[in-house]
């Protein structure tokens, strides 16, 4: 879509990929807007039934250019940063922040492939897909506060989640690293693999043969359990479960099933 981020569908999943290999896909003002403009036109796109975030080259994504952090520090680049630090109209996020959460309110699953470095905004966008899969030498960390900051990118709401509070805290306020093995102990990766890649592209067509009316009610269900009292998450669900039941692509779905074949679901109809 842009010289920052390639795209390629091919039978429902997006692989997108930071194509900035020579940088380690580190994190400039254009990366940044390639993030945002590509996960606004997946979340348009009603064929996309499953999404696949990975970097080229040897990283996943080291985080912010420091060139670009450096020239925070004269007064000519200050007056420029609100392209990433300001708001984004209509949104809870500013722009930075929804370069990450641009992927997790994609009305699809998100499956982050992770190797070599996913660092500071790095690993905050890793954090932003739905599943991580991470190859056990990656390294990552929450490396903010190595120049004096903190993980502004969406990063303190999804560490929380992940790993717990007390995690977090430890996390942010060292900045250690954290290899992909431990990553997936402490529950910061899904999963480990030698191949992420591969293994998130094969999950990522395995969702893809499934009901995508389902699969969507699941992702809106999880996305908002954690902001709902349990009665209004027991409603939610009961709802979602009351628009699928007898619907076509449920039907399918058992009819398919029965009979040894695959299912032919039909795409929604808008972006919900």
């Amino acid at each position: 879509m842009t010289d920052r981020i390639s795209v390629d569908i091919t039978d429902g999943v997006a692989d997108v990929r930071l194509a900035r290999a020579d940088k380690m896909n580190a994190l400039d003002p254009a990366m940044f807007g390639a993030l945002v403009e590509t996960s606004d036109a997946l979340a348009k796109d009603t064929s996309v039934r499953a999404v696949v975030l990975s970097g080229e080259g040897r990283s996943f994504c080291a985080g912010l250019d420091f060139a670009s952090f450096q020239a925070m520090g004269d007064s000519g680049e200050k007056r420029d940063r609100p392209a990433i630090t300001d708001s984004v109209e209509g949104r809870i996020t500013h722009h930075a922040q929804q370069a990450v959460y641009g992927w997790t309110e994609l009305p699809v699953p998100v499956i982050a492939a992770v190797h070599g470095h996913a660092l500071g905004g790095g690993i905050q966008l890793a954090l932003g897909a739905d599943i991580r899969i991470v190859h056990p030498d990656t390294k990552m960390s929450v490396l903010e506060i190595r120049w004096g900051l903190i993980p502004d990118m969406t990063g303190t709401q999804s560490l929380i989640n992940l790993v717990g509070v007390d995690v977090a805290k430890e996390l942010t306020w060292t900045g250690r690293m954290v290899s992909g093995v431990e990553a997936a102990e402490i529950g910061l990766a899904t999963k480990v693999s030698d191949d992420p890649l591969a293994d998130a592209l094969a999950m990522a067509h395995d969702i893809a043969g499934r009901s995508p009316h389902a699969i969507r009610a699941a992702k809106r269900l999880f996305n908002e359990a954690p902001k709902l009292s349990v009665a209004d998450g027991f409603a939610r669900e009961r709802a979602e479960i009351g628009a699928l039941i007898g619907s076509p692509n449920q039907v399918e779905a058992v009819t398919s099933h029965f009979e040894k074949r695959a299912a032919n679901y039909i795409d929604p109809d808008i972006a919900d």
